[in-house]
Order: structure tokens, then sequence, then C-alpha cells
């Protein structure tokens, strides 16, 4: 907006200046409610994406250089090429990014388990993986099956609001249960002695012990074997034209793939070889 302000009006236009820039904010903030994602994405040229702290081998910050690296940083940039479009991580948690989605803070976010509440609030795409579930655990506490650490005696930690602590309700109920705000509290609790178990999805619990390997081993529970859909979350709106983007991409690079090698790369560069990945992992 411009004003023409006379000579002897200047000093009074010139106090008009901070109404006017709160004006403008407010008009860009109005235009960024009422975009659709894909819209918005083609007009400011960015991506906001949903950093996981410590969700490895997804993401990895250097707290030196703010970096962020991990499997899902060449996809975000993958993605955000389709659209001529930077990426701007914002930093989250598992419990939160849903939270995020729905305030309009990101635009997406990464691995995410497809749950009916969460659909109520978010829209999901395509399966980016389908994920096994198990735990790391004490050292000499070798659990193979769900019944092994469903035992009021044993302690489970996991990250509240993710599937990880959705998994250990129901299928470990008789057990002691511990959430924690991230699951880098979990680990810490694990090696301090304060918990006997976490519960963790294969790669992130593999991304752990990779980075880690004192922790132990990661072990895969069976009977049952629990693998869910792992999806892209973004936000519930009446535009598909953002899903249906992400979608293609899915699609395209699975069938090349392109993922498959991300993720895999990500994991080595966490230690973790392509022989400890379970058969039953599928990207």
């Amino acid at each position: 907006m411009t004003n023409r302000v006379s000579r002897r009006g200047l000093a009074a236009g010139a106090a008009l200046l901070p109404a006017a820039a709160m004006i403008g904010a407010s008009r860009a903030h109005a235009a960024d409610s009422a975009d659709s994602t894909y819209a918005r994405i083609q007009r400011t040229k960015t991506l906001r994406i949903a950093a996981i702290t410590g969700a490895l081998p997804y993401f990895s910050k250097d707290l030196t250089t703010g970096t962020w690296t991990g499997a899902c940083v060449p996809m975000a940039a993958s993605i955000a090429k389709v659209f001529g479009a930077k990426v701007e991580y914002v930093e989250a948690t598992w419990g939160t990014a849903v939270l995020d989605l729905q305030s309009n803070k990101i635009d997406m976010s990464f691995a995410l388990n497809p749950t009916p509440e969460r659909a109520l609030a978010i829209r999901f795409t395509h399966p980016m993986i389908i994920h096994p579930f198990g735990c790391i655990a004490k050292h000499g506490f070798n659990p193979t099956t769900w019944a092994d650490i469903n035992k009021p005696d044993i302690r489970i930690a996991y990250d509240i609001g993710s599937l990880h602590e959705t998994v250990a309700k129901r299928f470990a109920p008789k057990a002691q249960h511990v959430g924690f705000a991230q699951q880098d509290q979990g680990i810490l609790a694990l090696q301090s002695g304060r918990v006997d178990v976490v519960i963790l999805a294969a790669l992130l619990g593999l991304g752990a012990v990779g980075k880690n390997p004192s922790l132990g081993p990661y072990h895969l529970l069976k009977d049952p074997e629990v693998a869910l859909p792992s999806c892209l979350g973004i936000q519930q709106e009446p535009d598909n034209r953002f899903r249906d983007v992400l979608n293609a991409w899915l699609d395209f690079n699975r069938g090349l793939g392109m993922m498959r090698e991300d993720i895999i790369e990500g994991l080595a560069k966490e230690g973790v070889k392509r022989s400890q990945i379970p058969a039953t992992l599928s990207f």
C-alpha cells in the first residue's frame, strides 16, 4: 500500500509507518492462511518440513553448524526440486508433528503412521515404508516376543504421542509404562538403568544402535509380528494437488529404488549394515 503524504503531513505520515508495516504483515499472514499448501509453496518457493530431533536415520542435526543430515534430507530436497522450492526445516517431535500441521507451522512430516485418530486431524499419503516394531533392551535381556516384555516387572519406555506408545500399550499392557517427550530421553533412561526396554520401530532402533553400539542389539519382536505403514503427513485441506504430487513422487521413487537407497545410505552413516535390515521392512 502506498501513502501520498504532503510535506506538512510528513511527520504524521512517518508515524503511520509502523501501523502500515503491521497491516502488511497481517495481510501476508492472511495470505498464508488462505492459501492451500500447493499454492503457498508455489508462491513462496519454500517447503516447510518437520525435522524430528534425534530420529536417526531420518534426521540428525549438527549442533555446531545447525546442518541437518539423514535419510530424509535428500528426499526433502528431491520433493522441493519438483516445486522449484527450497527446504525450510522446522524442529519437531513425533508427538508434536500433527499439531504443527494443524497450526500451519509445517507443510509435511516424514514417517508418520496413519492412525484413525490422526486421520481426523491431518491427511496421509501413500505408504513410504512398511515398518516392523521391536525394542532395545538392557544388557543381559534378549526378548524375542512381545510376551517377553509384557510382564509387571518390565519397565517400558517410549516417546509420548508416537505409535511406539500405541504399540507398547497394545502388546505389553502388563508392563510398567514410562513416557518421554523425545525418543532420545527414553534411550538415556535405558542407559542409566531407569527402564528395561525402549520400544522403537526398526529403522529408528537400528539407527540408535548403529550410532551407539554399546546399547546392544536391536530386537525385532514377534508373536505377533507388528508391521505398520509409515506415510507422509500433510495438512487437511480441500485442495488435493499437494498430496497428488507427493503420491506420485513416492510411487515413482519407490519404483526406481531411490527411497530404499536413501534410507540404506542413512543407516550406513550410522554404522548399520544392509544385512542387519529386517526382511520385513518394505520400502
